[in-house]
């Protein structure tokens, strides 16, 4: 019988080869983003790096910060998220670092406000396939790393349980009402994906979202914010991708 190998069997070494990457260039941390902007999330983010290069594969950097090598990718959703995480945990990479923006799912959420989920509720489709089959941890002591750094920057700070659902556009007003009714903080595309295959190839994650839609309140990432809300929104972005180069430091 004809044995078929599958991408999710191959191994180390074949994808450093695909990459050329050398096994010294494995990086110490990928960060990845869920966002629809990905040329300005890009550009924005690969500023902070020096020796920037993308990979074999498009739209996967690599760059040098303070002494590490960081992976950075804009992975929007579950199903580009799995690749990247997949792909730099088989390698060795020691941390993974989800962040991005989400929905709020309790009134006392405002937009700015950073969500640092404890546990990632999995309705996305693709963390069973990881062996998570109802939710996925962080890492603790990540998850409370990251939280005192931006508590130090002036940040209001959310742990919790956290959902990550498979589309924005696939839910109702009766689907929001009953995950604020389960006391799920927010809602997401991509940290429970991380979560699970960082836990699947033994890495350590975290996850620092930014509060943007108000789901409770019916306002969504379409609806104007007020000129203070924008800027809480964007001092808030920036910090999230600081503080994961700073985990990286640790």
């Amino acid at each position: 019988m004809t044995k078929y190998k599958s991408l999710m069997e191959i191994t180390a070494d074949e994808w450093l080869q695909a990459m050329n990457l050398p096994a010294t260039d494995i990086p110490d941390a990928v960060i990845i983003e869920g966002s629809w902007w990905r040329q300005q999330r890009t550009d924005w983010r690969l500023s902070y790096l020096s020796n920037v290069r993308e990979l074999e594969f498009p739209d996967i950097f690599l760059g040098d910060y303070e002494g590490r090598k960081i992976a950075f990718c804009c992975a929007y959703g579950a199903a580009r998220a799995v690749e990247i995480i997949h792909l730099f945990g088989i390698l060795g990479t020691k941390l993974a670092v989800q962040i991005g923006t989400c929905g709020g799912l309790q009134p006392h959420l405002k937009p700015g406000d950073i969500v640092v989920p404890d546990m990632a509720i999995a309705r996305e489709g693709i963390a069973h396939l990881y062996g998570t089959v109802e939710a996925a941890p962080g890492t603790e002591i990540w998850l409370d790393r990251s939280q005192q750094a931006l508590e130090k920057r002036k940040h209001t700070v959310y742990r919790g349980t956290h959902l990550t659902w498979s589309s924005i556009f696939a839910q109702n007003g009766q689907m929001i009402d009953e995950w604020h009714r389960s006391g799920y903080v927010s809602v997401d595309m991509e940290t429970a994906t991380t979560y699970a295959v960082a836990r699947h190839f033994n890495m350590e994650a975290l996850s620092m979202l930014v509060v943007w839609d108000d789901l409770t309140r019916g306002r969504s990432f379409l609806d104007p914010l007020t000129e203070g809300e924008t800027a809480a929104l964007n001092r808030a972005n920036k910090s999230i991708f600081e503080v994961g180069l700073e985990m990286a430091q640790q």
